[in-house]
């Protein structure tokens, strides 16, 4: 897909971060959007830093995406608004319990899982049919550099954001032959409030230090170019080599030493 004038661009978690980068990154290319975020408050400040946000232009509805009915009945209301979606971006999420993965507790998995996971595959369902239903789209689902290393403190994250990862590169195997494009995203340190109040806020303030509009922009590229796979951002070039290359035993003990010498490591690195 290389021309995004007029196109309509469906964002969650829009209200801060990244989905707000998105946002502003997507109107400069000219782009409608189509903004979905459970804190109706920030989803309108969102709005408001965009230079044309005219009713014919955006689409902003407070929607959780944990809850099917509700982002089936978001897509509906997308389409009513703009028309059908062409390109999707599935990247709300949230932070993990950050505790040890031997003492975490189910329901820490089971609230992570709802947004992180659930909601990306909520998103791909929901507007699955208005995909298929233009001539040129794309799907961008939102993993993280921890989708790719398993980072101490954070089993709950990481196994959301693995799922994320196996989930979307299976419709990419299925999908290779159709017109949409599917695309896998896996951003390093970015500068956004995930671990605002969590225990893990002090730990993170060297990790997350990439400007969220930097890695918007690389997703637009990456869509330009049809790239699968997107990563970019503060130690996803080592997380990278790490996953690629190094063996696991490998890959455990320096991830270990990277806690003990206060590097950052057991704080979610984005969303």
């Amino acid at each position: 897909m290389k021309n995004f004038t007029d196109k309509i661009v469906v964002i969650t978690g829009a209200g801060s971060g990244m989905g707000r980068a998105y946002a502003q990154e997507f109107e400069k290319v000219g782009a409608k959007l189509s903004l979905c975020d459970i804190d109706a408050v920030g989803l309108e400040e969102t709005v408001e830093t965009l230079q044309r946000h005219g009713e014919d232009r955006v689409f902003a509805l407070a929607v959780d995406v944990a809850d099917e009915e509700a982002m089936n009945e978001y897509a509906d209301a997308s389409r009513g608004a703009l028309g059908n979606a062409h390109i999707v971006i599935n990247n709300a999420g949230i932070a993990g319990g950050m505790v040890p993965g031997a003492e975490m507790p189910v329901k820490d998995h089971e609230r992570v899982f709802a947004v992180n996971y659930y909601g990306v595959v909520h998103g791909t369902l929901a507007f699955m049919p208005q995909l298929e239903a233009v001539d040129e789209a794309a799907l961008v689902n939102v993993s993280s550099i921890f989708g790719m290393i398993g980072a101490p403190g954070n089993a709950d994250y990481c196994a959301t954001k693995f799922a994320v990862r196996g989930y979307t590169q299976v419709l990419m195997a299925e999908m290779v032959k159709s017109h949409i494009q599917v695309h896998l995203v896996h951003p390093g340190g970015i500068d956004t409030n995930i671990v605002k109040g969590t225990t893990a806020e002090d730990d993170a303030k060297d990790l997350l230090v990439t400007p969220p509009n930097d890695i918007a922009k690389k997703v637009i590229e990456g869509v330009r170019k049809n790239k699968r796979r997107i990563v970019y951002g503060k130690a996803s070039r080592p997380a990278q080599v790490m996953s690629n290359f190094a063996p696991l035993k490998v890959v455990a003990k320096a991830l270990h030493r990277g806690v003990e010498r206060g590097q950052g490591l057991g704080a979610s690195p984005s969303s």
